[in-house]
């Protein structure tokens, strides 16, 4: 049966030195020995304040915290990983919950889900709106609704991490995590958490307009591998509104006006079988992309039978 010996608790940092001594404080006190910070190179003490309270402390080799996850999961030894945020946003008491549906084997990676219990004014209500907007449509994009995909409260094993394929480098590895989840069919369970407002005198290095745009653009990328129907077929119906409202109004023209505006109505026509054509691309790919799953899943239990056997 593990336990938190085989938990490394994952930080990553950027110029969050009010609150990082206590957020190590209170993992430490949980029972994690094993506290790694990956600090974006911080200039207000951060890493020296890290060391301070016995954390192990990297300074990534890049910039944004995507790739300071990715950076620090590679410097972990341990078979699991609790990912946190160094600003006291999120309970160390929560980890208990958060590990347990890994150390039972019902999932390989878990989400934190700030919306059960969320204290006052721990979100804007900008921030809210624009993560609830979110969730809604990874639920439409993806058909499964995990609730909370942007949380930073992340349990998972490091061998499910490392069969993902994760390119963001700021806030949208969250969104990459969720979507790769569901693309490699990676057992996921959602778990309330407790989300606390940040400390007074701690400022925070989310954008919401900025990130929020950066975030919505990587979930829409990320569907055309996952499910390219809508992708496409997103693309086809914007084309397709397009041509029609050009081919109505070189109609009017024409009948109401009697001035024909062939130019307009060649791009009208180029505008809807362009569409056409991409939502039968989309279909398409959306075919090969189901015959891969379960491709991929024939073999993974291929490959779990052998190892059952090699036991």
């Amino acid at each position: 049966m593990p336990d938190l010996a085989d938990v490394c608790v994952l930080l990553p940092t950027l110029n969050e030195a009010e609150t990082i001594g206590d957020v190590i404080d209170g993992f430490r006190a949980e029972g994690f020995e094993h506290v790694l910070v990956v600090d974006g190179d911080s200039t207000d003490g951060t890493r020296d304040i890290a060391r301070e309270h016995g954390a192990r402390v990297l300074t990534q080799s890049g910039s944004g915290k995507g790739q300071a996850v990715r950076e620090g999961v590679e410097h972990v030894e341990k078979p699991y990983v609790l990912m946190a945020d160094g600003d006291g946003t999120y309970r160390p008491e929560d980890a208990e919950a958060m590990l347990e549906p890994l150390f039972d084997g019902r999932a390989e990676h878990v989400i934190g889900d700030r919306f059960a219990d969320m204290e006052d004014g721990a979100m804007s209500r900008l921030n809210t709106v624009g993560n609830r907007l979110i969730n809604r449509l990874f639920a439409v994009v993806h058909g499964r609704n995990l609730r909370d995909i942007l949380s930073g409260y992340r349990a998972f094993t490091r061998a499910s991490f490392e069969r993902f394929k994760l390119g963001a480098d700021g806030f949208g590895i969250e969104t990459e995590l969720a979507v790769e989840c569901i693309r490699q069919g990676v057992s996921t369970e959602v778990v309330p958490i407790r989300y606390e407002a940040r400390p007074g005198g701690s400022e925070t290095n989310l954008h919401p307009l900025k990130d929020g745009g950066r975030i919505v653009l990587t979930l829409y990328t990320l569907t055309k591998t996952n499910n390219p129907i809508f992708y496409f077929g997103s693309v086809a119906v914007a084309g397709t509104t397009l041509g029609t409202v050009l081919a109505g109004y070189v109609g009017y023209e024409y009948f109401v006006r009697g001035i024909s505006h062939e130019i307009i109505a060649l791009l009208s026509a180029f505008f809807i079988l362009l569409s056409m054509q991409l939502l039968m691309f989309g279909v398409l790919s959306d075919i090969i992309v189901s015959v891969n799953r379960e491709q991929t899943r024939r073999l993974e239990e291929i490959s779990d039978r052998l190892r059952e056997l090699e036991d």
